[in-house]
């Protein structure tokens, strides 16, 4: 049975799971609470999205900026999608 983490993770099964795959305690959180959120539905929306090498730079910032990643003025596309893909 997964430990207890708090209020502030929904889904404690799942967060475990993400970390012992080498997730980020931000990320794995993230992830697990979507997934015990009904109005979210990270797994039916997955997949959708244009692929990281398909995005202009641009793109890639501004998607750094929303997710809180410093140092993205700096980096170039390739770092950018490094960056975001393990944040």
């Amino acid at each position: 049975m997964a430990r207890d983490h708090g209020a502030q993770i929904k889904n404690d099964d799942t967060y475990e799971a993400l970390r012992d795959e080498g997730y980020s305690k931000e990320k794995s959180a993230r992830i697990a609470n979507a997934q015990a959120n009904s109005k979210q539905t990270p797994s039916k929306d997955g997949g959708k999205g244009k692929k990281y090498e398909d995005r202009t730079k641009d793109e890639l910032y501004q998607k750094a900026k929303e997710v809180g990643i410093e140092g993205r003025s700096n980096m170039n596309k390739d770092e950018l999608i490094d960056a975001l893909r393990n944040h």
